[in-house]
C-alpha cells in the first residue's frame, strides 16, 4: 500500500496564467495540463505563449489536452509547445492514438465513466495509449467538477495503468489514500482547486499534495 501511494503521481491540469503557472510549478506536481479546446473554460488561447510551457521545471511533464482535434494540428501544437504528453479527450480513434503516439510523445486516452460503462471499448485502445483517464461522463469534455461512483472502478481488470479524474477536491485526499487499484497510476486535480476557471488556488492544492504523498 505504501509503495502504491508512492509511486501514484499527480497532474494538475487547466493552467494558463503565467504567473499561477509558476507558482504551481514550485510545488513539483508531476504533470501540469494546457488545455487547446477552444470551447473550454480553460482554454489557453490563439496567443498563448510556449515560453510558458518550455519554462516549467524540467520535474515537470507537460500535457496538451484535446477534444476531436484535427491529427496534424495536434502534433504541430506538441511540436511547437515542446509537449511530453498529449491527452486525448474526444472521440479520437486508436488508429489517432497511435499516430500521435509515433512522434515520441506519451498519450493519454480519456473515457467519460458511468455507472454502466461499457469497459470493453478500452480493449482496443490499450496498444495505442500509454494511460486511459477516467473522468465523470457529461454532456461537455471534463472540467465539470462531477465525480463518478469511484467504486465501480472494481470493474476495470485491463493490466493497463489509469489515471483518475474528475472532481476531484481537497476533501478526497484520505479517500484517494484508500483506493488500492493495483492499476491507478496517477490522479487529475483541475475545476475543484480553482479562484476562477484557468486560476488555481496554489495553497489549496500544496496543502492536498502533501496530504497524498
Amino acid at each position: 500500500m505504501d509503495l502504491f501511494i508512492k509511486t501514484m503521481f499527480i497532474k494538475v491540469c487547466g493552467m494558463r496564467d503565467s504567473a499561477n503557472i509558476h507558482e504551481v510549478a514550485r510545488l513539483n506536481p508531476d504533470l501540469m495540463g494546457f488545455i487547446f479546446y477552444p470551447k473550454s473554460k480553460r482554454y489557453v488561447g490563439e496567443g498563448f505563449d510556449p515560453i510558458l510551457v518550455k519554462s516549467v521545471m524540467p520535474e515537470v511533464q507537460t500535457v496538451g489536452v484535446f477534444v476531436n482535434e484535427e491529427t496534424d494540428k495536434v502534433i504541430s501544437l506538441v511540436r511547437k509547445y515542446s509537449l511530453d504528453f498529449v491527452q486525448l479527450h474526444g472521440n479520437e480513434s486508436p488508429v489517432t492514438c497511435h499516430k500521435i503516439r509515433e512522434i515520441g510523445v506519451k498519450v493519454m486516452k480519456a473515457f467519460g465513466v458511468h455507472d454502466n460503462f461499457d469497459w470493453s471499448v478500452l480493449d482496443s485502445y490499450v496498444n495505442s495509449c500509454d494511460y486511459f483517464l477516467f473522468d465523470t461522463s457529461t454532456k461537455d469534455y471534463g472540467g465539470s467538477g462531477q465525480k463518478f461512483d469511484w467504486e465501480t472502478l472494481n470493474n476495470y481488470k485491463i493490466q493497463h495503468p489509469f489515471v483518475l479524474s474528475g472532481g476531484i477536491a481537497a476533501e478526497d485526499a484520505l479517500a484517494i489514500k484508500k483506493i488500492c487499484h493495483p492499476q491507478l497510476a496517477g490522479i487529475d486535480i483541475n475545476s475543484c482547486f480553482e479562484l476562477e476557471p484557468g486560476l488555481k488556488d496554489v495553497a489549496k492544492i500544496r496543502r492536498f499534495m502533501n496530504e497524498v504523498r
